[in-house]
């Protein structure tokens, strides 16, 4: 945890002087409990944007590729991420993101699975509604207001909690999975909506 805060404490620097951020909404943050935050993905800053807006710790899937560099390995890994492999589907990566919210932390997630290239949300990929519905997690949409550009202001907007009770009390099946995913991507957007230029 350590490492954790002086990573922040940087990237929060950076953040304030090279972009100018404004963070709104940290207030919808459960103070203690599981939390899914679901954000939309514009660049590689988002993850420490994600994480250094809010005071509780939040943790990450990154690409395993990176865990074979040793550097970034010890940094990223300090920063809150475990490994994922890309393109199948995961299941000590699964186990691991269960286990983290089950033991109460708090999960950051980009439910379109990749970077946008034109800036706008695109759809969800249906593992954040796995997560979502498997746990009992505070899901909280974020939406990234970019771009990235040097001395201009970039937002982070933490929403209110997602009502899913009825979703996961429906039987488990590939339409709820689009349905949950539907939603939450649906909840970022019209976040990110409300608060552009």
């Amino acid at each position: 945890m350590t490492y954790y805060r002086l990573f922040r404490g940087i990237f929060r620097i950076i953040f304030s002087l090279v972009y100018r951020w404004q963070v709104i909404g940290r207030e919808h943050i459960p103070k203690e409990g599981p939390v899914i935050l679901c954000a939309n993905h514009i660049s590689l800053w988002d993850p420490p944007l994600l994480g250094s807006g809010i005071e509780r710790q939040v943790h990450f899937m990154a690409k395993e590729e990176l865990f074979k560099i040793p550097v970034l390995s010890f940094l990223i890994t300090k920063f809150g991420a475990f490994p994922v492999k890309r393109g199948a589907g995961d299941r000590a990566a699964i186990r691991t993101t269960l286990k983290l919210l089950e033991d109460g932390k708090i999960f950051g997630i980009f439910p379109e699975g990749t970077r946008s290239k034109t800036g706008e949300p695109g759809e969800a990929m249906p593992g954040v509604a796995m997560f979502a519905l498997k746990s009992q997690a505070a899901v909280i949409p974020v939406a990234i207001v970019g771009p990235y550009r040097a001395f201009r202001p970039i937002k982070i907007v933490y929403g209110k909690p997602i009502d899913l009770a009825s979703l996961r009390e429906a039987k488990s099946s590939a339409e709820v999975l689009k349905e949950t995913s539907d939603l939450i991507m649906t909840h970022i957007k019209e976040l990110r909506s409300q608060h552009l230029p």
